[in-house]
């Protein structure tokens, strides 16, 4: 039954998410020019290579009575055009040129967010390909909304997913 839900979860997702995507400035901010957290700032010896909205959701099981992130769903766009998937690990995978990025928390790097999923750093631990994802060298998670796992106790076994959106900044070293 777990399959299941993410399967469909994923499934809906590049069906109908009818996310946009766009290039950010160097800076790291996105096209609404909100100022990015000092907690997520990404290293110098870093260029910014592109940001893209993702769309998707948080699926979360419960556990003893308390609901546990179990891994992200999401698609990334490019001009309403789907482009990379981001999954468990986490991992961002292009459906263009099959480039993969694999990253990990930078301790201490998140910046929490009303009503929302914390803004996160991520240092990537594993590329493959040569395409877009090939050389990345962090993630930054930015202007999140929603994917908060649902308030209270829950059955251990069921699984729920919180829509949510954020915008996927990816740098390489310069």
């Amino acid at each position: 039954m777990k399959r299941a839900t993410v399967s469909i979860a994923v499934g809906a997702l590049l069906l109908g998410s009818g996310a946009t995507a766009y290039a950010a400035s160097d800076s790291g901010t996105s096209g609404k020019q909100r100022p990015v957290p000092e907690a997520v700032k990404v290293p110098e010896g870093n260029k910014h290579l592109v940001t893209y909205r993702g769309e998707g959701v948080q699926i979360y099981g419960c556990a003893n009575g308390a609901w546990t992130l179990i891994q992200p769903a999401a698609t990334l766009s490019h001009r309403g055009q789907a482009i990379a998937l981001h999954s468990k690990g986490p991992v961002w995978t292009s459906t263009v040129d099959g480039s993969t990025v694999g990253a990990a928390a930078v301790p201490g790097a998140s910046s929490p967010r009303p009503d929302a999923v914390p803004e996160v750093l991520l240092k990537a631990n594993l590329n493959s390909g040569d395409g877009v994802f090939g050389k990345v060298t962090y993630v930054q998670r930015l202007d999140t909304r929603g994917g908060l796992a649902p308030a209270g106790t829950c059955t251990t076994g069921a699984q729920t997913a919180s829509r949510y959106s954020a915008d996927y900044a990816f740098w390489v070293a310069k």
